[in-house]
């Protein structure tokens, strides 16, 4: 189902149905926040919003619709904030290194409540988990494509499963805190910018053979 609006309608109830449309995108985005699926109905979406129920169901139809397409709303954001915080490509490797795993780690942070619920309904949901999965690889693929400038300064047979085994060891980090919290796996406590040092100088290490300066 598409939610854009039809080409044929004049600029300004263009504008108004695009503004309807983020509302709608916004109230069930704080709804899940809030309160994880179970808070996120038509009904309630529509009254956080202020629009109408039939508004909701023209535009994104039943509830399992509108959960994928607030999904595909924090994937986009997701990837525009991972690229939006590696800056440009430097020269210096070890630099390199920590801009990528840094700019991984702040964005899981940055959307660690509303990616918690969908990690947690891929468990039951297939077809979450499916777009999950997609946006995991796409965000792979970034990863690498960012680090490629010193892929030839590692000093392995395959570099490139190097760079792959970096980003799987960040991401499953990543996700599992935010899925179960900084003292599931072990009493001692990380902070975010700690645990992000201690990967930035594992990758560091495992890559390049030297710590982060």
């Amino acid at each position: 189902m598409s939610t854009e609006p039809s080409l044929d309608l004049p600029p300004a109830q263009q504008a108004r149905s695009r503004l309807t449309q983020q509302r709608i995108l916004e109230a069930g985005t704080a709804l899940l926040e809030e309160g994880g699926t179970e808070a996120l109905t038509v009904a309630a979406v529509a009254a956080r919003a202020g629009v109408s129920v039939g508004s909701v169901y023209r535009r994104f139809g039943d509830k399992d619709r509108l959960m994928a397409a607030l999904q595909r709303d924090m994937i986009d954001q997701f990837r525009d904030d991972i690229i939006r915080r590696f800056p440009p490509l430097r020269t210096d490797p070890a630099a390199l290194v920590a801009s990528a795993v840094a700019g991984l780690t702040e964005t899981y942070q940055a959307h660690q409540r509303l990616m918690r619920v969908f990690l947690a309904a891929g468990a039951t949901d297939s077809a979450v988990a499916r777009v999950g999965s997609e946006a995991a690889i796409d965000a792979a693929r970034v990863f690498r494509q960012f680090l490629e400038p010193m892929v030839q300064m590692i000093d392995a047979p395959e570099p490139e499963v190097r760079v792959d085994v970096v980003y799987r060891l960040i991401y499953g980090t990543c996700q599992n805190r935010v899925l179960y919290g900084e003292l599931f796996e072990s009493d001692q406590s990380l902070t975010w910018r700690q645990l992000t040092d201690e990967l930035v100088n594992v990758a560091c290490l495992y890559l390049l053979g030297m710590p982060a300066q």
